[in-house]
């Protein structure tokens, strides 16, 4: 209906969907990582609290790449250190 010269709009409700949609794979962006290095004497794991990833140093002097998001809190843990990586 129309009214002085201005068209009316109407809604319209989305026919609903018969067939369930397809999953959509979730693509995740690269991040960085650093390396820490387990300096104790039998092994050591640790999980990163931002990522939830398992980090698992099986022996003094293993150096693993950990995800940056996790670097600030495996910083906290005793005998791991922060290695520069060439």
């Amino acid at each position: 209906m129309s009214c002085c010269g201005r068209a009316s709009f109407a809604t319209s409700h989305p026919a609903p969907v018969s067939a369930p949609l397809p999953a959509v794979r979730a693509i995740s962006a690269p991040h960085m990582t650093v390396h820490f290095e387990y300096t104790g004497e039998t092994g050591l794991t640790a999980v990163g609290p931002a990522t939830g990833r398992t980090y698992r140093f099986d022996a003094p002097g293993r150096t693993l790449p950990v995800d940056l998001r996790d670097a600030g809190a495996l910083s906290a843990v005793p005998h791991l250190r922060r290695r520069q990586r060439a």
